[in-house]
C-alpha cells in the first residue's frame, strides 16, 4: 500500500549518517529531520512515523504521532483565524493544519477564536496538501456515547459542532454526548468550538440530549435585577420606567419581556432597593 500524507506508518531506518534520516517501507523513501527524533529510540531500527507533504512536494515524516489523522477524529485546538487562511490547527505534532473558510460558518462572528476546540479529521486535496475536515452530523453520530438518565437537569461541559438557524448541535467533554440545543433555548448563538455550559432538559431514549443555554429562572431574575440596578445608578438613580411599561418600551431599553422586567422589579422591591412613585422606579439609596 502506497504511503499517503495525513497517516501512519512503521518504516524502517535506512540511512541515519546526516541531519536528513532516510526512511522507507522498502518501496519509497521518506525523509525525516534527526532535529524531530527528541523523545524517540534512536537506536531503533524501525521507528512509527506520521507522514505529511513537505514544501517541496516531497513526502516528510515526524515521530511525533498526532492525536487526529485521517479517518481518526478528535479534538483539535484552534491556534489563530484569519479571513484569508481560515483556521490555523494544533493537531498534536510538529505540523500545523488549516480549516479552511469555506468550511467554516458563514458568519464570521461565529468562527472559532483562539483557545477554542473543532471536531475534526484529516485530509488531503490534489496535491496531497493536509487540511482539516469537520465532523460531519453521520460521523458524530457513529462515536457518541449514549447519555444516562442521571444526566437530567445537570450542567454540562460541551462545544458545538454544527451550527443552524434552529438551533446548536453539541458534543459534550469530556463524556462525548450530544446535546441539541433549539434556538428559544439561547440567548444568543455561540461560536463553533466554544467551550459552553449547557443545563440538560430532556434525556431522549436513543441517549440523545436536549439542552439549553438560558439560565435557570432564579439566575435569571438575580441576572435581570442586577441589570435594572445597574441602569438606575448610571441613570442618576431614577428611571421613567415601572410595571405599568408597555411591552415596547421595556425590550428597546432593558432587552426582557415585560413578565421578566417584573419579577426583577419585584425581587428588588422584595429586597428594599427600589421604590416606584408616580410613575417613576426610584433607586434606595
Amino acid at each position: 500500500m502506497a504511503l499517503e500524507p495525513g497517516t501512519t506508518a512503521v518504516l524502517r531506518i535506512e540511512d541515519r549518517s546526516s541531519s536528513q534520516w532516510v526512511l522507507t517501507d522498502g518501496m519509497e523513501k521518506v525523509m525525516m529531520n534527526e532535529s524531530e527524533l527528541e523523545g524517540a529510540d534512536a537506536a531503533a531500527d524501525e521507528i512509527e512515523v506520521f507522514l505529511y507533504r513537505n514544501r517541496q512536494g516531497g513526502l516528510s515524516a515526524t515521530p511525533m504521532i498526532p492525536h487526529i489523522t485521517k479517518g481518526r477524529f478528535g479534538w483539535a485546538k484552534v491556534l489563530k483565524t484569519s479571513k484569508r487562511d481560515g483556521a490555523v490547527m494544533d493537531i498534536g505534532t510538529t505540523r500545523e493544519v488549516y480549516v479552511l473558510p469555506e468550511d467554516l460558518p458563514r458568519f464570521e462572528e461565529l468562527w472559532p477564536q483562539p483557545g477554542d476546540e473543532l471536531f475534526m479529521t484529516l485530509r488531503t486535496d490534489k496535491s496531497g496538501d493536509l487540511f482539516g475536515r469537520l465532523a460531519t452530523e453521520e460521523r458524530v453520530l457513529e462515536v457518541i456515547s449514549e447519555a444516562p438518565e442521571e444526566v437530567f437537569n445537570k450542567n454540562l461541559k460541551a462545544r458545538p459542532y454544527r451550527l443552524l438557524p434552529v438551533g446548536t448541535f453539541l458534543v459534550t467533554i469530556p463524556e462525548g454526548y450530544r446535546v441539541f440545543v433549539h434556538e428559544s433555548e439561547r440567548e444568543k448563538e455561540p461560536r463553533l468550538g466554544e467551550e459552553v455550559d449547557v443545563r440538560i432538559i430532556e434525556v431522549k431514549e436513543d441517549g440523545t440530549l436536549n439542552g439549553s443555554l438560558l439560565p435557570r429562572k432564579q439566575e435569571r431574575l438575580g441576572a435581570d435585577a442586577e441589570a435594572i440596578r445597574r441602569y438606575l445608578e448610571q441613570a442618576g438613580g431614577e428611571m421613567p420606567f415601572t410595571d405599568k411599561s408597555t411591552p415596547d418600551e421595556i425590550r428597546e431599553m432593558f432587552d426582557m419581556s415585560k413578565a421578566a422586567f417584573k419579577r426583577a422589579l419585584g425581587t428588588l422591591m422584595k429586597n428594599g432597593q427600589i421604590v416606584q412613585e408616580d410613575g417613576w422606579t426610584k433607586l434606595i439609596r
